[in-house]
């Protein structure tokens, strides 16, 4: 004999109508319930008499699906509203919810919702919600499974990544038994179930689309404590409004939505109601451009409910037999990237709306310039590249061999040149700043066709022009080192005073000098690029006070050259590179104590071939200096800025 519940639903297969009032009250120790009979009363007695039979009071109540159960009310015409909605799946796609009553609900907001609960078993499932294309229109973006005991969380990700708390999982369609969680992943999406206490829980993530199916393996426990709208949130991001897309036409969008109430989705509509998801479907698309397959996730949606809880068939439409190819399956895309379709085809990471919002307002593709000293470089955005339809490898400063480097991570792409390779950097003077000029571009002119747009950003580097700096020193130390801070610019300058042309033997304080020796002077810089920038010493001139501006002032170099006033004076490899000297007979000012006091004018010149040296051709109105004999002079050096 038949299992009787197995008996019924060969009778609403073999005459598919409910005629007759007559109520059979089918009762055990556990469960009661109320239907309608057929008009075979052949078929009616034949349960009458079984509604006392140990069998039927000892197997009913057996391992019995909930959606069985329900397939059960529902066919036997119990009153329920025709095209009910199952109440054992939960479906979530795009921004919209179809609870497990069969309500329809927007979500509007960027939160993580709590979407299935119990708590006296430890189980909890969370939908996190982001936004797209769109700062105003949210996105199911990932699901989390959180157990208690053991405390472990499962993460659905984007692109089928899952991580078991901060652990990546590698997953096939084979499956894995971990704490209690069969979990497993192929071409459709993740599937993962979990059986608490009395309840099968079945878990479903492709990226676009979530949905959560329940198995009761009794058919007498409290399950609406599991029925849990969305109705907890946590972590929620700030709201926006953007303006609206006139270029939406909601009135086709909705006909397009009402396809799941024709054929072959009809078919199922008296099983699953298609209301909520038309209205998920249109509520959605009024407001958000049709990309990125969006469309098809509500009719895939609606068919994988419907081969869940419906015995009807969609016919000879896919999704009856098998699952589409999960939207970006294994496509890993940053934090601030979705994945989508991209103007060329395919699919790509393109930026989320919120972290581009500043970008395209600004109309920029990159993060400000970083300049340093002696080099630069500067980032562009990997996903505004991939949504403008602009391939980064394609991409080069002036020396073509010189490409960026995409970060593999967050798909940054920097480009950059410094002192040991310019990548054809050209260094200008403006006469107030030192410019570093660089272009990223791409500019095919040889090939014949090409499907790249022409490319190019200005790429450069503006540097203040260091301030003037007065470096002086008095002889009576030995020597003096001043570090130098102008904008981007860091250094250092050392003079020093020598008895010997070969820089052998520096002056010390104790070292005796009379009039007219020749003494020879060294400027050195450190922390300056030499093929870049050379050190040209101005002017020198001396005082017998320690101001640079107190007179008497007797000038030794005026404008890089000697001053011809003093033939003693030589000035060696000025303006040649990061260090230059120059020379001169020892004297004193008449009438002084004799301290003297040595200043020289240093400034920083980016070298152009020759024009950083001072052309010394021309002459000048010499000045006299006293050159009379006496007492030897104790010199030293001191530094003062």
């Amino acid at each position: 004999m038949l299992r009787p519940l197995l008996y019924l639903c060969t009778v609403m297969a073999l005459t598919g109508k409910c005629l007759h009032t007559e109520i059979l009250q089918l009762t055990s120790s556990v469960w009661k319930i109320t239907i309608k009979t057929f008009n075979h009363r052949k078929i009616f007695k034949h349960f009458r008499s079984l509604k006392s039979s140990n069998y039927f009071q000892k197997k009913i109540c057996r391992v019995i699906k909930l959606e069985l159960f329900f397939a059960f009310l529902t066919t036997f015409c119990v009153s329920t509203p025709a095209g009910a909605a199952g109440a054992d799946i939960c479906t979530v796609t795009g921004p919209a919810v179809i609870d497990f009553t069969g309500r329809f609900s927007p979500v509007t907001d960027l939160c993580v919702y709590s979407m299935l609960s119990d708590s006296s078993m430890g189980f909890e499932v969370f939908a996190t919600f982001r936004e797209r294309r769109r700062r105003d229109v949210s996105f199911l973006d990932g699901v989390t499974l959180k157990l208690q005991d053991p405390a472990v969380q499962f993460h659905l990700q984007q692109g089928g990544r899952v991580q078991m708390n901060d652990a990546q999982l590698n997953l096939s369609s084979s499956g894995q038994m971990l704490h209690g969680v069969w979990i497993s992943k192929d071409t459709t999406g993740v599937m993962a179930n979990v059986t608490i206490s009395n309840h099968t829980i079945y878990l479903f993530f492709d990226g676009s689309t979530a949905q959560i199916h329940i198995e009761i393996t009794h058919l007498c426990p409290n399950v609406t404590s599991l029925f849990k709208d969305k109705s907890k949130k946590e972590n929620c991001q700030t709201q926006y409004n953007d303006f609206p897309d006139t270029s939406i036409n909601c009135s086709l969008i909705t006909d397009h939505c009402n396809i799941l109430k024709e054929s072959p989705f009809s078919s199922c509509n008296a099983d699953i109601d298609p209301a909520p998801y038309i209205n998920a479907c249109s509520n959605t698309l009024c407001k958000y451009p049709s990309v990125d397959g969006l469309w098809c996730h509500f009719l895939w949606a609606y068919a994988r409910a419907c081969t869940l809880t419906s015995r009807a068939s969609l016919g000879d439409w896919r999704p009856a037999d098998s699952s589409p190819a999960a939207f970006c399956q294994d496509k890993v895309c940053s934090d601030h990237e979705f994945c989508g379709e991209k103007i060329s085809g395919g699919t790509g990471c393109l930026c989320r709306a919120v972290f581009a919002y500043d970008y395209k307002q600004s109309n920029t593709l990159s993060e400000p310039t970083v300049c340093r000293k002696n080099s630069g470089s500067v980032t562009l955005i990997g996903c505004l590249l991939e949504e403008r339809g602009v391939d980064y490898s394609v991409l080069h400063l002036n020396d073509r061999s010189c490409r960026g480097e995409m970060d593999q991570e967050n798909h940054m792409v920097t480009f950059s040149f410094d002192s040991s390779n310019s990548c054809g950097t050209e260094i200008m003077n403006n006469g107030s700043q030192i410019i570093y000029k660089n272009a990223i571009k791409y500019q095919n002119s040889s090939d014949i066709i090409t499907r790249q747009d022409q490319f190019y950003m200005d790429f450069s580097c503006l540097h203040t022009q260091p301030e003037t700096k007065i470096v002086a020193f008095n002889i009576k130390d030995s020597s003096v080192v001043v570090i130098v801070k102008s904008g981007e610019w860091n250094y250092t300058v050392a003079m020093k005073a020598y008895t010997d042309p070969g820089l052998t033997h520096a002056l010390e304080p104790t070292t005796g000098v009379v009039l007219n020796q020749k003494i020879w002077v060294e400027l050195t810089t450190t922390g300056l690029d030499a093929n870049v920038i050379a050190v040209e010493t101005d002017s020198c001139w001396a005082t017998s006070r320690d101001s640079p501006s107190s007179q008497p002032r007797y000038d030794l170099i005026k404008n890089g050259c000697a001053d011809p006033g003093d033939q003693t004076v030589q000035v060696e490899g000025n303006g040649e590179g990061t260090s230059n000297r120059f020379s001169f007979n020892m004297f004193q000012f008449t009438g002084s104590a004799g301290d003297v006091y040595l200043h020289c004018k240093l400034q920083l010149c980016v070298k152009q071939g020759n024009s950083c040296t001072p052309d010394c051709s021309g002459g000048a109105k010499r000045r006299r200096r006293s050159t009379r004999s006496g007492r030897p002079a104790v010199i030293s050096l001191a530094w003062t800025q």
